[in-house]
């Protein structure tokens, strides 16, 4: 039997709580890429700003062995612990898929059948996979619920694609393949709601518009100033107001010169 004092005990299991927060938060940070990709070619940067210690939003991107790029972004229904956890099966779910060599689509399909093998009840995730070619410069991508992604190139600032269901909701779901050929300079932003949704001292939100005026900005720029442009022009309009939500982002960059073989990125 325990001697401790009742207040004794609630300091212990509060410290207990906070060591697994932030075993927790180690082990996520550990799943996310920690260095951009980067050749003549092409570049990849990414932020992940989590709305609290851990979160539901989930990225990665990494050279396949056909020579092609791929990247995915997701965002797990809910926040906290239980939305981080399930943002890791996800991930090593994904981790399983990606090398098989199949569509876009297939994978997104293959995911959704996997995670309703065992359903968790109220947990979903919407979830964007990609393939980049650096040789022909096409990208190849299936949505399941995420935002469009967004491209701005020389002739301006458009969404990609169309949406889809959500991974893990519906068993029967199926997913559109989009392809879109970049141009030198174009860059692609692959991004969760919480970066349209961020608010300010009015309670107003950031929103598409003020999102493609800015995105259309960076055709000139890097991968990586890209997004520093964008999250200067996020934190300009939110004035430092509290995060409500995970955030995200992704930039796929094709430099303005590019070579005309591929060759392997670095990481």
């Amino acid at each position: 039997m325990s001697t401790q004092s009742p207040a004794e005990v609630c300091l212990c299991c509060q410290h207990d709580h906070t060591n697994d927060r932030a075993a927790a938060q180690e082990i996520q940070q550990s799943l996310i890429p920690t260095a951009n990709m980067k050749s003549t070619r092409f570049e990849v940067a990414s932020r992940f700003t989590p709305f609290s210690d851990v979160s539901g939003d989930f990225m990665d991107f990494f050279n396949l062995p056909n020579g092609l790029i791929g990247l995915y972004v997701g965002d797990v229904v809910g926040k906290g612990l239980a939305a981080a956890m399930y943002a890791a099966l996800v991930m090593g779910t994904l981790r399983g898929i990606n090398k098989t060599g199949d569509t876009t689509a297939a994978v997104l399909a293959l995911l959704n059948r996997r995670l309703l093998v065992r359903p968790i009840a109220g947990r979903y995730c919407a979830t964007l996979y990609a393939l980049f070619d650096p040789s022909t410069r096409d990208l190849t991508f299936s949505n399941a619920g995420l935002p469009r992604p967004l491209l701005a190139s020389a002739s301006g600032c458009r969404e990609l694609g169309e949406g889809g269901l959500p991974s893990g909701l519906f068993p029967e779901s199926s997913y559109e393949i989009h392809t879109v050929r970049l141009a030198p300079g174009d860059v692609v932003l692959f991004a969760t709601d919480g970066l349209t949704e961020i608010r300010n001292h009015w309670d107003e939100d950031f929103g598409w518009e003020r999102l493609g005026e800015l995105w259309a900005q960076c055709t000139e720029k890097s991968a990586e100033q890209s997004l520093e442009l964008l999250f200067e022009g996020l934190d300009a309009f939110s004035m430092h107001t509290e995060q409500r939500d995970d955030i995200t982002a992704v930039a796929l960059k094709v430099p303005m010169h590019v070579e005309a073989q591929p060759e392997l990125a670095t990481k």
